[in-house]
């Protein structure tokens, strides 16, 4: 990827880099082959490029189903394991209720209405929840 750009490939979905987030932008229907790409493509460029944070942005996507749902999740699962933060941006109504009547409740996955919101948020510092969910007691 020169200059941040990826060439768009049939069955691949480009991975832009803009400083230390990396941009995914979903049109249509996803398959089985181009979403393990698009997964073994962001962690691979994660673990090259040290980005922090990925955006996908599904504001082209009409229908979500639970295949869909699953890789959302797969792919937040699998950059917060290589210390990156994943926001989706741009979920139409349509497709928030259909996650909600599916049951998915996407475990991990941060939300944003606009890519703009979702760089924003990967923008503020990460707040590392309390292990074991103990409360420090002051002395």
């Amino acid at each position: 990827m020169s200059e941040g750009f990826a060439r768009p490939v049939a069955g691949h979905v480009p991975v832009l880099r803009l400083g230390d987030v990396l941009l995914v932008t979903l049109q249509g229907d996803l398959y089985d082959s181009t979403a393990h790409r698009l997964q073994q493509d962001l962690s691979e460029t994660i673990a090259r490029s040290g980005a922090t944070g990925v955006v996908i942005d599904i504001s082209g996507v009409e229908i979500v189903d639970s295949f869909l749902g699953r890789v959302l999740a797969e792919t937040a699962a699998q950059t917060e394991l290589l210390a990156a933060r994943t926001v989706v941006a741009g979920m139409r109504p349509a497709v928030a209720i259909t996650l909600v009547e599916l049951g998915l409740t996407l475990p991990g996955l941060r939300t944003a209405l606009t890519t703009e919101a979702a760089m924003e948020l990967l923008a503020q510092p990460v707040v590392a929840p309390r292990s074991g969910g103990l409360r420090e007691e002051s002395p």
